[in-house]
């Protein structure tokens, strides 16, 4: 269990699935917690929980010692200024999870002699399965290895270069939409072979779980697995050669590179 402080500004969904994760894993305690938002009633059942709340930014940095940023892309600017007076390079290491907000943003503002943070979860964070790609303008040891011991109570981590946190967007939480409509997909299939939409769902959802932890478990390449359950002229190979004429690895590509290419656009 870690002794350090932790300030969560922004009580919305991820910064207070982020808080609950954190106390469920037991990585620290609720008092350890303070995290902010201007209704105090949306996360009194964080408070129920020991976790300090408050509606003031500049008074949970305060004692401190890392500072999550799970605001808007947009609030961040107008967040660091509030809390600057109340920072400490020496003190404070500060994490945001705002989508698009630049290292180099960050420092612009607090200064580069700052150990600052890029991190980017995806929505299964609320179950403690999230991936989370970090970067960061520092290779401290100590401040690294505790942002990823954080991250990794709240799923799976990995490290990247700043270039690649715009592509870690797409891949990784874009990816979750991408994911969950072919196994919507998969349902409708399942209905019209015979199960019932219950059935379908459990089936098509327990059959991707089990594919992506035979990755996690095995480390091997998703062909490995995929050659073990074609067998020669048999149903598996039929299907998915059918799906490859109807395009559908290069229709998820494309997918993939069109969002890429939005974020690269819009920004």
């Amino acid at each position: 269990m870690s002794n350090n402080k932790i300030a969560i500004i922004g009580g919305g969904n991820l910064g207070a699935s982020i808080a609950e994760g954190l106390i469920q894993s037991g990585f620290v305690q609720a008092q350890q917690i303070t995290i902010t938002k201007r209704n105090l009633q949306t996360i009194q059942h964080l408070a129920d929980k020991g976790v300090n709340v408050t509606s003031n930014n500049v008074a949970a940095v305060k004692e401190a010692q890392y500072v999550i940023l799970a605001v808007k892309p947009f609030q961040i600017k107008d967040i660091l200024t509030e809390i600057k007076p109340g920072l400490d390079s020496n003190q404070h290491t500060i994490i945001s999870v705002a989508t698009g907000v630049w290292l180099k943003d960050m420092e612009a503002i607090v200064g580069a002699n700052f150990a600052l943070f890029r991190a980017m979860p995806n929505t299964a964070i609320s179950i403690g399965q999230s991936m989370t790609c970090i970067c960061s303008n520092t290779e401290a040891n100590k401040q690294v290895g505790f942002v990823t011991d954080l991250f990794n109570q709240l799923g799976k981590t990995i490290l990247i270069d700043e270039k690649l946190m715009d592509a870690a967007a797409v891949l990784g939480a874009c990816g979750t939409a991408y994911a969950l409509r072919y196994i919507r997909a998969n349902i409708q299939g399942g209905i019209e072979i015979g199960f019932s939409a219950a059935q379908a769902s459990l089936i098509a959802a327990q059959t991707v779980k089990g594919a992506a932890d035979l990755l996690l478990t095995k480390n091997t390449h998703p062909e490995q697995e995929i050659d073990k359950v074609t067998t020669p002229m048999g149903c598996t190979i039929a299907g998915l050669n059918e799906m490859e004429h109807q395009g559908f690895s290069s229709s998820l590509i494309r997918g993939l590179t069109t969002s890429f290419q939005k974020i690269k656009k819009d920004m």
